[in-house]
């Protein structure tokens, strides 16, 4: 079993120490480095293969220490040029001496240790740049004159990586296992499923019935026994469902398809390293955790462990009760070795938080995602600093009850210290309560949507969607002046006249806008129309985009900007670098 990797300019990876252990789950955003510390267990794998069969397991020479391998060996991770396995694609690096500047290589460095029949071991290799199309590989140097040995335990260690389902050819024809692994490592899993599970059913009777159980019980279908047809040299593979039809595999759902995929490999790969990348893709929410729990059984049965990286919550939950999570939120680290009491706070609020937590530093409480989206409209009417902030923050949607985000910030603030928090909420007749990191506002006004600059905004919504609905310009100023009049008279049945004089005037500040004002508001302008309701309170956001930016309210701007402080304090944090 494999227990830690190290990982030293690999791909996006500048440094990374990794904890492992049974089952594994690498959690992250895109492009931060779950698919590269993959792939880099890979090149170790290949590096230590190579060189024991070529040089063996003594003493490593001391010069020309390296073996070559060549960008057409690395199945599992195909490049067009050698140097994309550099990060930054920096193969030299330049250094000033007392002599001038001097050319420097730069070496991958990948070390992994283990424990193999109860003894453990060690071994590292750097991989150093030759040209396009090769590099050389060697043991890691431990000093001038000496470098680490390659243990014969570690050649031991087989790495089987399988990319996401990427949909199914109609036919597959019959490939050797070489060839498996090969179309596997270019991604080109469609072109394998027949094979794997041919391979499965001629290997071992007993584990081709379980897989047919498995299925059963997942999907309600019966596989069929593959076939190899010798005349056409292919595979073919079909399945019975529910109503007895004998279908061919390609008709199965993408989720039944990946399950399949991922089961049949980890049966065709015993005691091996599982490198799953994102197992759950095409899985629906309740068929991840049943997924998971499935292959973590299965590896565990056939002898071997289990590395995945995913972005699924449900399988994040489900890891964080009983195997290493790690997040790849600046360097990789471990985030279920929390403190107790700290586990039981994330327990009941989800791992996932604490994961966004880790990944953006500050969180947004709002009544609702409506309430979101006009503040993010508002911002970007503005050009404000918060904007960007706005587009994709950790947001908590807490019905306006404040106690639910002051229960929730306290909870992830436990495991992150830093966390920075903003509430905005609608007006409430209380003092705002000390809660250090965390800033509530209030507004002045009723509800957020009491800052859109009514009835202005409603008049340019009615001749904004006349142009649309009118289709040719031949008809645009009749009908804009047909909506704009539908929605005058609607607005004068149902505003007081002072609220119709004076912008002021409580009316605009006291009332529910939403449901006292906008709702009966858009109900009567559609039907004066003959139209379906096009606006719903869903929908209110976008009547933000048609006020200016002198119309935007001071309350919104300086909301806004305190959102712009805790965003920015945040990013100061996630640039600093990890203790």
């Amino acid at each position: 079993m494999l227990t830690r990797l190290a990982i030293k300019n690999f791909k996006n990876l500048e440094s990374a120490d990794i904890e492992l252990g049974d089952a594994v789950v690498f959690i992250g955003p895109n492009n931060c480095g779950k698919t590269s510390a993959l792939q880099a267990l890979c090149l170790w794998q290949i590096g230590v293969s190579k060189w024991l069969e070529r040089r063996g397991d003594g003493d490593v020479p001391k010069k020309r220490p390296g073996i070559t391998l060549n960008r057409t060996e690395l199945f599992a991770l195909p490049v067009p040029s050698a140097n994309l396995l550099w990060r930054d694609l920096h193969t030299r690096s330049r250094e000033a001496t007392s002599d001038g500047p001097k050319t420097k290589n730069v070496f991958i460095e990948i070390v992994v240790e283990g424990i193999t029949n109860g003894k453990t071991w060690k071994c590292g290799l750097e991989f150093d740049y030759a040209n396009e199309e090769s590099f050389y590989c060697r043991p890691l140097a431990t000093g001038p004159e000496e470098r680490m040995p390659v243990p014969i335990d570690a050649g031991t260690v087989k790495v089987a990586f399988l990319p996401p389902m990427s949909g199914l050819t109609s036919e597959e024809d019959r490939l050797e296992r070489g060839a498996i692994n090969v179309r596997i490592g270019q991604g080109r899993t469609a072109e394998v499923l027949r094979n794997l599970c041919f391979n499965v059913s001629e290997q071992d009777q007993s584990g081709w019935t379980t897989l047919v159980d498995q299925m059963r019980s997942l999907f309600n279908v019966v596989l069929n026994r593959p076939q190899f047809i010798p005349e056409r040299g292919q595979v073919r593979l079909s399945y019975s469902d529910a109503k007895g039809n004998d279908l061919d595999i390609s008709s199965a759902g993408r989720g039944l398809q990946q399950t399949l995929l991922l089961l049949s490999y980890l049966r065709s790969n015993p005691n091996s390293a599982l490198l799953l990348d994102e197992p759950d893709a095409h899985l629906e929410i309740i068929r991840q955790r049943q997924i998971y729990d499935i292959l973590t059984r299965t590896a565990q049965e056939f002898g071997g462990q289990m590395i995945a990286a995913s972005h699924s919550e449900v399988i994040l939950n489900s890891a964080a009760d009983r195997d290493i999570v790690v997040a790849f939120v600046g360097s990789p680290h471990r985030i279920d070795d929390r403190g107790s009491q700290v586990a039981k706070a994330l327990k009941e609020i989800g791992f996932e938080h604490y994961y966004l937590a880790e990944l953006k530093k500050w969180v947004l409480y709002a009544e609702g995602a409506t309430d979101h989206a006009v503040l993010s409209a508002f911002a970007r009417k503005l050009g404000h600093p918060s904007k960007d902030a706005l587009e994709h923050p950790f947001a908590e949607y807490i019905g306006n009850q404040l106690s639910r985000a002051l229960s929730h910030f306290h909870g992830v603030k436990e495991a992150v210290p830093t966390l920075r928090g903003v509430a905005i909420l609608d007006r409430q007749d209380r003092q705002i309560p000390a809660a250090p990191g965390l800033q509530v506002v209030f507004w002045n006004r009723n509800e957020i949507e009491n800052y859109l600059k009514l009835p202005d905004v409603l008049f340019r919504y009615a001749e904004d969607l006349a142009e649309k609905n009118a289709g040719s310009p031949l008809f645009g100023a009749s009908e804009k002046q047909r909506y704009r009049e539908a929605m005058e008279q609607c607005v004068a049945e149902r505003l007081p006249p002072a609220a119709l004089r004076n912008p002021d005037d409580i009316f605009w500040q006291s009332v529910k806008i939403t449901d006292q004002f906008l709702d009966p508001i858009f109900d009567a302008f559609f039907k004066r129309l003959k139209l379906p309701n096009l606006m719903r309170k869903t929908d209110y956001h976008r009547l933000a985009d048609f006020m200016q930016p002198d119309e935007i309210h001071q309350d919104v701007r300086d909301a806004l900007d305190v959102i712009a402080r805790a965003a920015d304090e945040a990013l100061a944090e996630l640039q600093r670098p990890r203790s």
